[in-house]
């Protein structure tokens, strides 16, 4: 589990109530059902409105997906193209076959059995370029759809203030109350700023990040695989990939600075 994402909203929401408290607020003046209703249900469907149901639920699983700690180690992946590259070399790319079904990405077992299938160079890349390229799209629909949800909130938020300012407007017979009233009001401001700037946009910019580590590996795997079907030696495969390891990587990584092509110079 990635505990940072439920530790930034505790912080987030703790820092808000604490001062809250500091400044004499009470905690229940904060809690507000209908405007938690108007704003959220608001939110969502506004979000509907603009977005397929797919699209939004592809974002919803995307959202989930992040609480889950990334599994990206780009040392591991490295030390498995070098073990088939010296496969390779040893008994030919056509030896890669009876192995790429235990690929632990996809696009490595798509791109070995490109390979083993005598694809050019240029096939290879332009084939499983294109598949990073589609994944990025739909990670750049995912957040869209929180970035939507981020941009709406604070406006259905101040929605939820005015009606209750209505209704507060419409019982101004009973003074003691207006300004109860009034306070309840700007709750639903409160819960869609909030929502907007430690939910919403937030998530957005973590499924981006996400996917930026998502496709690295992925380039890696490509220069890889195009390493392997050049019948590079392993060592020369590996010096090349170094340059996607960080220097921070597991596994002791050498974390060398330079891209693939300097690498290989």
């Amino acid at each position: 589990m990635d505990i940072g994402i439920p530790i930034g909203i505790i912080v987030a929401l703790g820092a808000i109530i604490g001062g809250n408290i500091m400044e004499g607020g009470h905690l229940e003046s904060l809690i507000g059902i209908p405007a938690f209703i108007i704003v959220i249900g608001g939110t969502i469907g506004a979000v509907i409105v603009q977005f397929p149901l797919p699209m939004c639920s592809a974002a919803i699983k995307a959202g989930i997906k992040l609480m889950k700690a990334p599994k990206h180690d780009p040392q591991k992946m490295v030390d498995e193209i070098v073990n088939l590259a010296q496969l390779a070399r040893k008994d030919g790319v056509l030896g890669l076959e009876k192995v790429a079904g235990s690929a632990s990405h996809p696009l490595l077992k798509k791109g070995v059995l490109m390979a083993v299938d005598g694809c050019d160079s240029e096939v290879i890349r332009s084939t499983l370029q294109t598949v990073i390229d589609q994944e990025g799209e739909h990670t750049e629909n995912n957040a869209k759809v929180f970035e939507a949800g981020g941009g709406y909130s604070p406006t259905i938020g101040i929605i939820g203030a005015v009606l209750g300012l209505i209704h507060v407007m419409g019982n101004l017979s009973d003074i003691a109350a207006v300004g109860s009233g009034i306070a309840a009001a700007f709750v639903a401001t409160i819960y869609g700023v909030a929502a907007a700037n430690i939910v919403f946009l937030p998530t957005a910019g973590r499924i981006k990040m996400r996917h930026q580590e998502e496709a690295r590996q992925m380039e890696l795997i490509l220069e890889g695989i195009l390493a392997i079907q050049a019948g590079l030696n392993p060592k020369i495969v590996k010096e090349r990939l170094a340059a996607y390891v960080p220097a921070h990587g597991k596994a002791g990584a050498a974390g060398h600075v330079g891209s693939p092509a300097a690498e290989a110079a």
